[in-house]
């Protein structure tokens, strides 16, 4: 079969279109591949964007708000946030667990210790070990930190599925004003359900003693509350934010103006 050339001209510009397209073609593979390895596989499991914006402080009936050195006053958060002090961290070298008191101590004196009252709190449909009335045994929820859903099981390799976090960490405490506390003070800081969230045990461990400069929530529904508390706790317990730390809360609070402080109810 004979071609004219401008036929042979015809079939070039069709090979080269052709092979053209296979090679965007394959460049999307790799950047498809590319994307999934680094963040997409992370993205595929991340927070649902219906997460929960918000977790519980009291639980009327048989929580009682624990006494804190002052009242938190309602209103803005972003407007409490202004009257905190600002300033840079104290020493840690001195920190110690134990100045906050005996762990999960009842502050609230409703005859249960204070984990128990949390789980019991936040998990939905909490069962309880037999012949006890706080001790939790199991319980699911949908977790504040990370958007998903949750399952707590007592037991030597389970519990720590579900952990208590600090909303204000107690080393981020003690670099921010608790040192100048009374122990009695840094007991009811550590042990007040204003300042505890039922929270996935991975994501407490991610959080460690970290403040909003260097951890916030994966779930960002839930960004705007979890600032919002910290800056309650702190105003509520006489504890200042560094720079980083207020210009990180007034970016998040920046996307919830109407963001009211979190406050328990008074005994």
């Amino acid at each position: 079969m004979t071609l004219t050339w401008a036929e042979f001209r015809k079939e070039r510009r069709r090979s080269r279109q052709a092979w053209a397209l296979l090679a965007a073609a394959a460049l999307a593979v790799v950047a498809g591949l590319g994307w999934f390895f680094t963040a997409g596989q992370f993205a595929a499991v991340g927070p649902p964007a219906d997460g929960p914006s918000e977790a519980p402080v009291l639980a009327p009936g048989w929580m009682e708000a624990v006494t804190s050195v002052r009242q938190v006053p309602s209103g803005s958060a972003a407007a409490l946030l202004d009257t905190l002090p600002v300033k840079g961290r104290a020493s840690r070298d001195n920190y110690d667990r134990s100045a906050f008191g005996q762990a999960w101590l009842d502050v609230d004196r409703n005859g249960c210790d204070t984990r128990n009252d949390i789980l019991r709190r936040d998990l939905a449909d909490a069962t309880f070990t037999a012949g006890s009335r706080c001790l939790v045994a199991a319980g699911s929820f949908r977790e504040p930190y990370t958007g998903h859903e949750a399952t707590f099981r007592r037991g030597a390799e389970s519990s720590a599925a579900v952990q208590i976090d600090h909303v204000v960490a107690l080393g981020d405490a003690w670099q921010k004003g608790a040192q100048q506390l009374t122990p009695a003070q840094r007991e009811h800081l550590a042990n007040d359900p204003l300042n505890l969230i039922a929270v996935d045990g991975s994501a407490n461990q991610d959080k460690s003693a970290s403040d909003a400069a260097t951890w916030l929530p994966p779930n960002k529904n839930f960004r705007c509350h979890y600032v919002a508390r910290q800056i309650s706790v702190k105003a509520a317990y006489r504890l200042w934010v560094t720079p980083a730390e207020k210009d990180a809360m007034k970016r998040i609070l920046g996307s919830c103006p109407g963001q009211q402080a979190v406050v328990a109810a008074a005994r």
